[in-house]
Order: C-alpha cells, then structure tokens, then sequence
C-alpha cells in the first residue's frame, strides 16, 4: 500500500528583515540548508536538499514598517511522526464480518454480460459483524464492490470495494480500496461518524472464506480512545472461527447499544 510522508521545513537559527529605508528582504542563515538531509520525498528516490544562498527579493508594494521573524527546530520531532506539527496516536480494532446467508447477500449484477467475473460487473452487499473476540454483535457492513480484473491464474478477482462499517450509536467507518478473493489487502479509512469522525488510517481485509469469513484489522488514527467494549483481545482468525451463541441471537448482553441491523 502507499505510504505518506510530511515534509516539515525548517528555518533553522534563520531571520528575515525587511528595512523601512530600501525595498528589499534579505534572508540570510547560518544553516547550509533549509530542509534536513534525512528527510525524503516518498514519490523520489533522492534527498530533497536547497543549497543556501543569499537572495535579494524586490517588492514595490512593501510597508515602511520594520519585522523580524525567527524560528528554531525542535529536533525531538520525528518527521515520519508530525502530523500538522502534532504526533498522531494510532489505535487498533478487531472486527469479524460474518455472512450468515439471511440477508440476501452478496448480489452479483452481471453488467458486462459475459459468463466470466469481467470489468463493469457489480456486487452490493451486507453482512454482520461482531467484535473480535466474538463475543458481541455490533453491526453491519454496507457497500459495494466493482468488478477491475479477473485472475485467473490465482482462482480469484480484483475488485475496487467502496462500503462502511456501521456501529450502532458509536457511528461508522467508511474504508476505500482493493478488495481482493484470492490474498489480504489492505484499504484506506476515508472518513466516519460518530466518535468516529476525522478517523483516518487504513484497514487489513483478511479473507477466511470468501465471501462468508472476514477478519478486519484497523489502523486508526485522529479519534478519541475507543470504548472498551469494542476492544478484547481477538480470535486468532481460522476459516472454523464462529460467533458465540449469544452473540448470533443478539442477546442483550452480547450486543452493542442500538447496534445496526
């Protein structure tokens, strides 16, 4: 999957004067560059440097007024780790998505009209799901998948899935990205509600048995720290894995409050 990488650039022991007697900036430094050498550019292969020069900048709209502006590293930031001069706590969730073939789904829309999986063919769906440690039931997935390719050297299709996770009152999760039958994917969180709102990060799909089985692992980040309840240590993920008992009957105990059914 794509990783991203900020940039953060530095004036280091640098000032910029502005004279109210000439027209002109003179930005001058003691440092020989304005973006430290261990910082890279994620889409080039080479260090991003800017030699140090002394520039003269004309202006003919320039107020009489004089300023100053300084500004000193902190070189206890970690650039990978700087997310608008914040650090960004990454949290994980465990779900498993269970099809238990009493929701009609998955719908196969045939768009392309050809007897093999081909580009243009559809697939809405819904599906349950329960916590990781399968002890609760907390909601449903809702979405669809659009037919890229089909694989057929590895028994499978690559389809782009575009559907959210809803959970009950604590709101939903809405993820983007490469959905495949045959391997785990990974795809990215776009957004959510509830106490999910400005989540980002990305999700692990694991395929147990397709399409029946899925064990999602979340990456998040931007929220507040998750409720307990959706927390638990997980089952370790086997195509025999089951939810409890009470779970599958939405016992009030082995439920969220107002889950989404």
């Amino acid at each position: 999957m794509a990783c991203s990488s900020s940039a953060l650039i530095i004036f280091s022991s640098a000032s910029v004067k502005v004279s109210s007697n000439s027209k002109s900036v003179h930005l001058s430094s003691s440092s020989k560059s304005l973006v430290p050498s261990n910082l890279t550019n994620p889409f080039f292969s080479q260090t991003l440097r800017i030699n140090h020069t002394t520039t003269n900048y004309n202006f003919s709209s320039l107020p009489k007024n004089s300023f100053t502006l300084k500004s000193q590293a902190n070189p206890s930031l970690d650039s990978r780790s700087v997310l608008f001069l914040g650090l960004d706590k990454v949290q994980e969730l465990c779900v498993y998505e269970i099809n238990e073939r009493d929701r009609g789904s998955p719908a196969y829309l045939r768009l392309s009209l050809k007897f093999v999986n081909s580009l243009g063919d559809l697939v809405p769906f819904t599906n349950k799901l329960y916590t990781g440690n399968l002890e609760k039931r907390i909601g449903i997935t809702a979405g669809i998948c659009i037919l890229v390719q089909h694989k057929k050297e590895k028994k499978g299709d690559c389809y782009e899935a575009i559907f959210s996770f809803y959970f009950g009152e604590y709101g939903h999760i809405a993820v983007q990205g490469p959905y495949l039958t045959y391997e785990d994917s990974y795809l990215a969180v776009t957004g959510g509600s509830g106490i999910f709102k400005g989540v980002s990060g990305e999700v692990k799909l694991q395929q147990l048995v397709f399409p029946f089985k899925i064990f999602y692992t979340f990456y998040l980040k931007g929220i507040d720290d998750l409720p307990e309840e959706l927390l638990g240590t997980p089952v370790e993920p086997t195509p025999a894995v089951e939810p409890t008992p009470a779970a599958k009957a939405c016992h009030p105990h082995a439920t969220i409050l107002n889950y989404t059914d």
